[in-house]
């Protein structure tokens, strides 16, 4: 048995992630066993989107995440990392500059992908075959600054596609009718001859999934999405935290995500969701070794 380990870094709107993987190649195969996931929230989004600039604190808290991302990686004995910046950063107009002064500061290179390529990161998870089920499934990532589909049929992959609909632009009034409508439009017609049931991905949607207590490889209806999300809108955002449970930088981007899984699912006429708990940070290892 050999072992290595990989590492991946998420830039993502609402948070910064490190995961570290073990790699681990017995009798020729591949296996992936999670070491280490550390979340920071750094909430990116809001400068980028609303000013197209990120701050020089968010800037300072960058740095000090990446060192301590880098310091944890050496504690660890990583071999080869990748850390990729998604939607906050692509908006930002001193993007480049940050990841400049992040290289210079803590040695950490990083990479800004557009949605396509994140799309594409996610597929290299293979995530329809964690799902033990002879369906056609539409995958779906939400993030804070888009959301990411991609449709299986057979086991194959159909097509994908990157909308600027995320849970920050929501919450800053930035995504619009329009925006909306090309999404319904988009999902009709690409599922108009698939009959398809979805998988979802994302910090917001796992959280729900947890709270369901339903055993993994079940599906989520959406009536209990669409049930979890009236119950949201009930209550402040002061009791989401206090009577519901939910992180502070959970509680109020929880609200935006469930509209757009149930969105998707209603105009897909899709009635149920799997959460396998896999996401961006995993493809990301797994385009390391691809």
């Amino acid at each position: 048995m050999k072992t290595k380990k990989y590492a991946a870094i998420d830039i993502g709107s609402n948070a910064m992630r490190l995961l570290i993987n073990n790699i681990i190649e017995y009798q020729g195969e591949i296996y992936y066993k999670k070491v280490a996931i550390t979340r920071l929230p750094i909430r990116l989004g809001t400068e980028a989107f609303m000013d197209k600039k990120i701050s020089e604190a968010n800037i300072e808290k960058m740095i000090y995440g990446m060192r301590a991302f880098s310091d944890l990686m050496k504690v660890h004995g990583v071999v080869k990392y990748r850390a990729c910046a998604t939607s906050a950063m692509r908006d930002s107009s001193n993007g480049a500059e940050i990841i400049e002064k992040i290289k210079n500061e803590t040695g950490v290179s990083i990479e800004v992908i557009s949605g396509d390529e994140e799309a594409e990161i996610i597929y290299a998870t293979h995530i329809e075959k964690l799902i033990n089920r002879p369906f056609n499934f539409l995958y779906l990532d939400v993030g804070g600054g888009s959301s990411e589909f991609t449709l299986f049929a057979n086991g194959e992959i159909v097509m994908s596609k990157s909308f600027n609909i995320g849970t920050i632009r929501i919450l800053n009034n930035l995504v619009t009718e329009s925006h909306w409508q090309e999404m319904q439009d988009w999902l009709a017609e690409v599922t108009k001859n698939y009959k398809v049931y979805f998988i979802g991905s994302g910090g917001n949607i796992n959280k729900v999934f947890k709270l369901s207590r339903k055993p993994m490889g079940e599906s989520l209806s959406l009536e209990y999405i669409e049930d979890y999300l009236e119950l949201l809108k009930q209550h402040s955002y002061e009791e989401r935290v206090v009577k519901l449970d939910l992180n502070l930088d959970r509680a109020d981007v929880i609200i935006p995500a469930l509209t757009i899984f149930t969105n998707a699912m209603k105009w897909s006429n899709s009635t149920e969701i799997f959460v396998p708990k896999i996401g961006l940070s995993d493809g990301i290892i797994k385009s390391i070794l691809e």
